[in-house]
């Protein structure tokens, strides 16, 4: 039976090269974006990409409604074992500085790269349990450190970072992963930056073999680095340190 992943986000960026990845791997992928006609054409890519199935559903994964779908469509396409969390939003743009930062563009940001991650792995979770799958939820170094006008998507992914943990903690015959991929080539990334040539940040295919290898290995639950990823070879990846009973 073909393993089967979830990836929300995935017309564009790292999600669309993640899902042709791993539909060459030989997966079965459910993918979905907002916008159905930028979806159609990754389906396109992503089907052409391997022998699996590929099953795309436009929609907001705020809508319960959609994420229902989403988890019901990969549910009946073979071994539900893997969900990819990728989809999110960066606010206003330009990035304004707290000061500025207006309570509703925050509470926006919350629900997509927040509350809507969680709809989707509760959904998912009798699956993955089942599967003793695994949870891969994008993050970023804005999380952690504190970069001038990114007080609202930080924010927002500092709190999915600290569900991530929590959640380890409490699923132990699931791996959770929370990853920063790093700066990519992205149109969110030019977004945060408008006007500015960034064409020196890497492609978002450049950042899938760290991602390959996370889902491929599964190591313990915990904070890793795409970098990280890429750079150990065959040493076992560094990540963040975990409570001791997430260790498998």
């Amino acid at each position: 039976m073909r393993r089967t992943a979830l990836i929300t986000g995935a017309s564009r960026g790292l999600g669309r090269a993640l899902a042709e990845r791993l539909a060459t791997d030989g997966w079965n992928l459910v993918v979905d974006a907002r916008d159905g006609a930028a979806l159609e054409q990754a389906r396109e890519a992503i089907d052409g990409a391997g022998p699996g199935t590929v099953v795309a559903l436009a929609g907001d994964v705020d809508d319960p409604v959609h994420v229902a779908a989403l988890v019901g469509a990969a549910a009946g396409q073979g071994r539900f074992e893997l969900v990819v969390n990728n989809a999110g939003t960066l606010g206003p743009s330009p990035l304004p500085p707290v000061a500025r930062l207006r309570s509703g563009d925050l509470e926006r940001a919350v629900r997509t790269n927040v509350v809507a991650p969680l709809r989707v792995l509760q959904a998912a979770l009798p699956h993955l349990r089942a599967a003793h799958g695994a949870i891969v939820n994008i993050t970023s170094d804005a999380a952690v450190e504190g970069y001038e006008g990114w007080g609202g998507y930080g924010a927002s992914k500092a709190a999915l970072e600290q569900l991530s943990r929590v959640l380890a903690v409490e699923e132990p015959d699931v791996h959770v992963y929370w990853v920063d991929p790093g700066d990519m080539r992205t149109r969110m990334h030019q977004d945060a930056f408008p006007g500015e040539d960034i064409s020196d940040r890497p492609l978002p295919e450049s950042r899938v073999p760290g991602l390959v290898r996370l889902i491929s290995e599964r190591p313990v639950s915990g904070r890793y680095r795409v970098d990280d990823l890429l750079a150990a070879g065959e040493a076992p990846p560094a990540r963040e340190a975990v409570p001791e009973e997430v260790a498998r």
